[in-house]
C-alpha cells in the first residue's frame, strides 16, 4: 500500500508508516498527478486541488483532507470516479474559538470594546460558529446567530446582523451557488447596510468576504476595524488591508496543536475503515514545556497578535508561517 501525504500535517506520518508499506509525505501545493499515479491513498489540506486533472489515471481509491473545509476537492468527479473521500468536520472547532476569544479580549483591551455590553452576530452556527456562541455567552455577551440553512428557532436573518451587531464574525462554508450561498456574503451592500460600526471577523473563507469592499469600508468607516485570518487570493494577499486590520494572520486560526491532532485521528479513523485495517492507535499532540508561564489568561496560551506582527512583517512569508507553525495548546493543564 502506498499512501501519498502533505508533508505539513503534523503528527501523522509515524501511524501510517504502520499501516502502509510506503509513505511519501510531499508539499501539498505541488502533488502532482505523476506523484499519485501509482498511489492508493492521498492525504492533504487545502493547498491540493484535488480534481480529475490530479486523479485521473491513478490507482487512488481513498482522499482524504485533514480539513474542515473541502472546496478544494471536486465531490462530482470524485463519485463519477468511484473515489471515496472525507474531510474532518469539527476537528479545528475548539481552536477557532480560542483564536475569536483572544481576538475579542484583544479588542476590548486595545479598542475599547467593552464585551459585557457588546452584541455579537454569528453567521454560521455549525461546528465553530456553535462554539463561538459559547465562548460569546460565557463572555457575557448578547449573541444573535444567523444560519439559514439550519434555520433553528431563535436564530435571526442577516438583516437582523447588519443592524444591531457590535462583532460580526463569520464561520460558514465557502459555496458559490444556490440560494444560502456565501461567495462573498460581507459584499459592498452588506457594509453599506450596516447600521453600526461594527468589528468584523473572518475565519471562516477568504472570498466569504469582499477584500476590497471590506478595506473601503474600513476606510470610510463603516467597519470599525476587523480581525483577518482567511483571504482572497491566498496565499497572496492585499498587503493595503492586511497593514489596515487590527489582526491579520495566515489562516492559521484553526492550527493548535489539538486541532491538528484531531484532524489526524479522524484521517486514520477514515482510513482503516476503508481499507479494512488494523487501527495503529491514536496520536496525542505534544505538551507544553514544563516550564511555560501560565495565570490563567487565555491571551497566555494563545495570543493572536505575535501571529499578525510576524505577517505584516513579512506578508511574503504567508505559507512558510503556516508551514512551520510553532506549538499551541488550547488547554494548559494537557
Amino acid at each position: 500500500m502506498k499512501i501519498i501525504v502533505d508533508d505539513k500535517i503534523p503528527y501523522i506520518q509515524e501511524k501510517l508508516r504502520q499501516l502502509a508499506d510506503e509513505v511519501v509525505p510531499l508539499r501539498g501545493a505541488s502533488i502532482s498527478a505523476a506523484d499519485v499515479r501509482d498511489a492508493d491513498a492521498l492525504i492533504v489540506r487545502t493547498r491540493t486541488r484535488c480534481d480529475e486533472s490530479l486523479l485521473r489515471d491513478s490507482k487512488v481509491r481513498f482522499v482524504a483532507t485533514a480539513t474542515i473545509g473541502f472546496d478544494h476537492i471536486d465531490t462530482a468527479y470524485m463519485e463519477r470516479a468511484g473515489i471515496a473521500w472525507t474531510s474532518c468536520p469539527g476537528c479545528n472547532a475548539d481552536s477557532v474559538a480560542q483564536y475569536v476569544e483572544s481576538s475579542l479580549l484583544l479588542l476590548q483591551q486595545e479598542k475599547g470594546l467593552v464585551l459585557r455590553d457588546a452584541t455579537i452576530g454569528i453567521v454560521g452556527c455549525g461546528h465553530v460558529g456553535s462554539r463561538v456562541k459559547a465562548v460569546a455567552e460565557r463572555l457575557g455577551m448578547r449573541v444573535l446567530v444567523c444560519d439559514p440553512p439550519l434555520g433553528y428557532a431563535g436564530f435571526v436573518p442577516l438583516s437582523v446582523i447588519e443592524q444591531e451587531a457590535d462583532i460580526i464574525t463569520f464561520h460558514v462554508p465557502l459555496t458559490r451557488d444556490g440560494v444560502h450561498a456565501t461567495w462573498h456574503l460581507a459584499d459592498e451592500p452588506f457594509f453599506h447596510r450596516l447600521s453600526k460600526v461594527p468589528f468584523l471577523i473572518n475565519t471562516s473563507r477568504g472570498e466569504v468576504v469582499d477584500n476590497s469592499a471590506l478595506l473601503t469600508a474600513l476606510q470610510q468607516g463603516r467597519v470599525r476595524d476587523a480581525v483577518i485570518d482567511v483571504w482572497e487570493g491566498e496565499p497572496r494577499l492585499d498587503e493595503e488591508l492586511l497593514q489596515r486590520v487590527f489582526i491579520g494572520t495566515p489562516h492559521i486560526a484553526g492550527y493548535s496543536a489539538d486541532g491538528k491532532a484531531n484532524a489526524d485521528n479522524m484521517v486514520i479513523d477514515a482510513l482503516c475503515r476503508h481499507f479494512g485495517l488494523p487501527h495503529p492507535g491514536k496520536v496525542t499532540p505534544p505538551k507544553l514545556p514544563a516550564d511555560f508561564p501560565y495565570t490563567g489568561n487565555p491571551l497566555e496560551l494563545y495570543d493572536p497578535m505575535t501571529d499578525s506582527e510576524a505577517l505584516k512583517t513579512n506578508p511574503s512569508k504567508f505559507e512558510d508561517l503556516r508551514n512551520n507553525y510553532p506549538l499551541r495548546r488550547e488547554h494548559f493543564d494537557v
